[in-house]
């Protein structure tokens, strides 16, 4: 099954970053966030994925095309312009397609685009800048349940998001009873990002709107079911976000490295 990665945005919040160049490829440790995304997936055995670039997308492509040369190591003959591989550091085997699908287009739109190369039933959908421990197999399963007991036409993961204050808690005479500082996990539940749709949901998608857009009508005619998520989830919305993940990166430990040295994904 395809995953369809939208990478085409601004990142107008986490501009110190993205004034020059996207917020897929700002990197987490010594990795575009991107690449960490496409190693969740590909871990659970999805590695075909459609990159709907727009904002700086000739970078993200750049950084593919050269990931060898900057990685690996080769011996390069002056006279004769030949290269001799000696030690290939990276073993990726993401199968990639590029799409062009403007700077300022909508969500609805790349998607439309993208789907251009789809030729499956059933595709996933996910943002290029969350991470998290979800299970993709897990994800798709609970989606292909769904379908055919209910008939739905898309599944989204739904996370517990971090509040950006301070939460408080009291009692009845006004007494405060706990106060948690430093990002407490709510109870509500947001779109975490990892989607699964049947092409019947494309009926539902319409021009110039944003996919969430599109999300709206399919819960009004009951075809969207949720798969919950209680695990880690973290995006990069903000500067605070990426230094929180880069935190999280070199405490040797970060949660969303699901994957091993050996699959074709280096640390």
């Amino acid at each position: 099954m395809k995953t369809i990665i939208l990478c085409g945005g601004r990142g107008m919040r986490l501009q110190e970053e993205t004034e020059f160049k996207p917020k897929p490829i700002i990197k987490i440790g010594s990795y575009p966030i991107l690449l960490h995304i496409m190693n969740i997936y590909a871990h659970y055995g999805h590695k075909d994925f459609i990159v709907c670039l727009g904002y700086k997308g000739e970078l993200i492509k750049d950084y593919f095309l050269t990931l060898s040369r900057y990685s690996d190591d080769f011996k390069f003959d002056m006279k004769t312009g030949k290269t001799t591989l000696l030690n290939k550091r990276h073993n990726h085997d993401h199968n990639i397609t590029f799409v062009e699908t403007g700077e300022d287009t909508m969500t609805t739109d790349r998607v439309l685009q993208a789907l251009e190369h789809v030729e499956e039933d059933h595709f996933m959908v996910t943002y290029g800048d969350g991470v998290s421990t979800i299970d993709i197999n897990r994800l798709v399963d609970f989606h292909m349940e769904q379908e055919k007991k209910f008939g739905t036409y898309a599944t989204v993961s739904c996370v517990h998001p971090h509040s950006k204050y301070g939460v408080l808690t009291f009692n009845k005479d006004n007494l405060v009873t706990a106060f948690v500082e430093k990002k407490p996990i709510l109870r509500d539940y947001i779109n975490g990002g990892f989607q699964v749709y049947n092409k019947k949901a494309v009926s539902y998608f319409k021009k110039n709107e944003m996919i969430e857009d599109s999300l709206i009508r399919l819960t009004e005619d009951q075809k969207l079911s949720m798969y919950r998520h209680d695990g880690f989830w973290h995006c990069m919305d903000t500067m605070k976000d990426y230094l929180s993940l880069n935190k999280l990166w070199e405490s040797g430990s970060p949660p969303w490295v699901v994957w091993e040295k050996g699959e074709g994904k280096e640390l």
